[in-house]
């Protein structure tokens, strides 16, 4: 912060008196002088640094006027942060003096897990907009087509970048709290449980296949922006503000506007609070609060950046007339939106999981089991079209392997999903096989693995799991002692492969528990629920 500091008198040897009647004058002049000011009230001018999201550029043409009215400067630097980690407090970067961010959210919960050590500034809500999604006329009406009542939610967004049928743009949230505020929604829609996201609703992260339709990336949604009005040809959505895309569709740049959905499962509401970071400014941080909250400012706000008001008394018109819809809480927990940010990982990079499914043919599940395996199968390659469904499904570029094993491995085949003839591919083989009187379950673990280290081995990076379905007692082959044995001797990488058993019928559940705890993966019983449920509650764990 900067101010204009008086002068001090400097020691001279004496000078001429002035001419007779002078000092009066001037005596006069400077009683007249402050009499205006104190009459007019003119301010004394303040600098305040600001640390603002890029999004906020669009304020910057009013801050002359703040200026004016108010006597406090705003000097705006913009920078991507979704916590202000690294900016506050200090960490030898010049302090600012106030954050005006599109949310705090992130940042107040790591004010919360500080144990006092970080003071919780003052905070303001000065504007709303919720994160929606923007999609080309052909992209909404193919969703709309498919929608159940033509209602879009995350679910179908998500469904249709898994069967890559979209490509959408969202600023990265690791860097962004736009991004972190649209993943955030995302994850809180595929939970399914109505309430904030918990740390266990992203144990198994449901996300992969929303993931795989991301192809375009930016620090900050002004920069994705600008990145898609240059090459709109590389998307066919973007995942923003409400403000942003409206901005967008006004400034001319697309070919057709953008249509702006508001998901049906919900979306996060940003505040774009403005925070006092050093306590001793508050005094110029609460007139510049006072004027950004006045009801004319409120209006010339909405009118340039497509926000909606905090002012009750401020009635917006347009397309910002209609309701929010529903908003959906944020997590009240920082270790919950950092693991959701982690395993969500850097969107420039893809990533694409391989899983190994080794599928239980002995003679025991004829009937209802195999009807069930079969229909759960068809269910994870798009014939499930509920929420969960739609989140938990296969996507464009998983690598898949289905191994049918009796006493022996009757049927082997991998594919890389590039759309549906590579699903009815693998549902023919679930759909088909015959069946053998034997169950060599932990022979056909040991090929799992061996199939693990090949995937390893050809892509180090790729995430690779083995599922294994059985209905039976394992009387041929290898025994739980010895497989465990060879799995000891495999390399580290191989062994970090996780195992989740979905034992059903007779499966004794305690060898495959150990083996789970022994792999790093976890039993999930499909005699609890169904085994449609327990495929989803599998999709996306490793």
């Amino acid at each position: 912060m900067s101010r204009p500091r008086p002068g001090r008198p400097r020691p001279g040897p004496p000078r001429p008196g002035p001419p007779r009647g002078a000092v009066p004058f001037a005596l006069c002049l400077a009683l007249l002088t402050g009499l205006l000011a104190a009459c007019t009230g003119a301010p004394d001018h303040v600098t305040l640094r600001v640390l603002a999201s890029p999004e906020l550029a669009d304020v910057e043409p009013l801050l002359g006027r703040l200026a004016e009215d108010t006597g406090v400067e705003l000097t705006m630097e913009y920078e991507a942060s979704a916590d202000l980690a690294g900016r506050y407090p200090a960490t030898g970067r010049p302090a600012p003096d106030l954050a005006w961010l599109a949310s705090d959210r992130s940042f107040q919960l790591r004010v919360q897990d500080s144990g006092g050590r970080i003071t919780r500034p003052e905070s303001t809500s000065v504007l709303r907009s919720p994160v929606v999604v923007g999609l080309t006329p052909e992209a909404a009406g193919a969703l709309r087509a498919k929608a159940p009542g033509g209602r879009i939610s995350w679910a179908d967004v998500a469904d249709a970048a898994a069967g890559g049928r979209l490509r959408f743009g969202m600023a990265d949230p690791r860097r962004s709290d736009t991004g972190r505020a649209a993943l955030v929604g995302v994850a809180t829609a595929a939970a399914g449980t109505g309430g904030a996201l918990r740390a266990q609703d992203v144990s198994c992260d449901r996300l992969r296949g929303f993931r795989s339709g991301q192809s375009l990336t930016a620090d900050s949604s002004r920069a994705l922006l600008a990145a898609y009005a240059a090459h709109p040809e590389r998307a066919d959505a973007l995942i923003a503000h409400e403000s942003e895309l409206l901005s967008l569709n006004a400034g001319g740049r697309l070919r057709a506007p953008l249509e702006i959905v508001h998901p049906d499962d919900g979306m996060v509401l940003s505040d774009f609070p403005l925070l006092l970071l050093d306590p001793r400014e508050r005094g110029p941080y609460r007139k510049v609060v006072d004027w950004l909250l006045r009801a004319d400012v409120q209006r010339e706000l909405v009118r340039r950046t497509h926000r909606r008001p905090v002012d009750p008394d401020v009635r917006p018109t347009g397309p910002l007339a209609q309701p929010v819809g529903n908003a959906l809480s944020f997590p009240d927990r920082l270790s919950t939106v950092q693991r959701l940010v982690d395993d969500y990982g850097d969107p420039a990079h893809g990533t694409a999981d391989q899983v190994v499914f080794l599928l239980d043919f002995s003679t025991s599940m004829r009937g209802e089991r195999i009807a069930a395996l079969r229909a759960a199968f068809a269910g994870l390659s798009g014939a499930d079209r509920t929420a969960t469904g739609k989140f938990a499904r296969f996507y464009r570029g998983e690598r898949l392997t289905v191994v049918r094993f009796g006493g022996r491995v009757l049927q082997e085949r991998t594919v890389t999903v590039r759309g549906d003839a590579d699903l009815r591919t693998l549902d023919r083989i679930v759909a088909d096989g015959g069946f053998d009187d034997a169950t060599a379950v932990w022979s056909a673990l040991d090929r799992g693995y061996a199939l693990a280290a090949q995937a390893v081995r050809a892509a180090p990076r790729r995430p690779v799991a083995i599922v294994l379905m059985t209905d039976g007692e394992n009387n041929a082959g290898l025994g739980p002692a010895e497989f465990l044995r060879r799995h000891r001797a495999l390399g580290t990488a191989v062994a970090a492969v996780p195992t989740f058993p979905v034992p059903f019928g007779e499966a004794d559940p305690s060898a495959l528990e150990r083996v789970a705890r022994a792999t790093g993966g976890r039993v999930v019983d499909a005699r609890l629920s169904s085994l449609a449920d327990a495929f989803k509650e599998i999709r996306g764990c490793h």
